[in-house]
């Protein structure tokens, strides 16, 4: 199916079904993916098999100034984003000075748009390192992917590049203690001939006991709703997401807000 990559650095900005206007950062390369993980559902398409040069991604400096005229011009034209998010071609957080940008980013929201926040969409595989937890410790939403409470559904759906494994993966999101959102997407279908599906309830009640460890603030769920490189995927419904949510309600701390969209 048909797939696409972001062209710029400082995108949008676009109405997302989960945070509102949001003015998209893209810390990876503008002609290719580049993730930790290789998702079957991924809007972006697949990683690169063979790289023939290096990764481009920007400097500091670039994303710095884009930013900065990107929200002078929105102010002009009394248009705010509700929200600057970390998103793009692949993981953020594997710019080598993620840290920095999210300080950068910070001051300049201070600066042009208080009111909105700073989000992180991260597949949560680079929280091993101390520098990039701090930094998302910073922002105001940093949304964590964490799309099965199995191996084998991760390893299906999201096929990680190098190791991974969820029980560790859950004992590095509690470091977050709870000041985090976990953000899931549910779908079946068949890829490779193999069937694939996390609504299963065998499958949802794995993923509720890695929720009730890492006790997040909030948990968003949500479905498909552009194309994948895989074919053969299965959108899961709103209505169905909905009783997935309900039943998740029933089964986790009350203090934990579940969206579903």
């Amino acid at each position: 199916m048909a797939t696409f990559l972001f062209d710029k650095v400082i995108f949008g900005p676009i109405k997302s079904r989960r945070l509102g206007v949001s003015l998209g950062v893209n810390l990876l390369p503008t002609d290719q993916k580049l993730c930790s993980f290789d998702c079957i559902y991924c809007e972006c398409g697949w990683n690169p098999k063979h790289r023939e040069s290096k990764p481009i991604i920007p400097t500091v400096q670039e994303v710095s100034e884009k930013l900065e005229a990107q929200l002078i011009k929105m102010v002009e034209e009394k248009e705010l984003p509700d929200v600057i998010t970390f998103a793009g071609n692949g993981e953020p957080t594997l710019h080598p000075n993620f840290d920095k940008i999210i300080d950068i980013t910070i001051a300049l929201r201070d600066r042009f748009c208080p009111k909105a926040k700073v989000a992180v969409l991260s597949n949560s595989t680079k929280i091993t390192s101390k520098k990039v937890v701090e930094a998302l410790k910073k922002v105001d939403d940093n949304i964590m992917k964490l799309d099965g409470g199995t191996n084998e559904i991760i390893d299906a759906i999201d096929q990680p590049v190098g190791e991974f494994d969820v029980h560790n993966m859950v004992k590095l999101l509690k470091q977050f203690d709870g000041d985090l959102i976990v953000q899931t997407l549910f779908m079946r279908g068949s890829y490779n001939g193999v069937s694939v599906d996390n609504t299963t309830r065998e499958e949802i009640d794995a993923w509720i006991e890695c929720i009730k460890e890492i006790h997040p603030r909030q948990v968003m769920i949500y479905s498909l709703d552009r194309d994948t490189p895989a074919e053969g995927l299965i959108k899961v419904e709103l209505d169905e997401l909905k009783e997935i949510a309900s039943y998740i309600v029933e089964k986790i701390p009350n203090d934990i807000k579940i969206s579903a969209n």
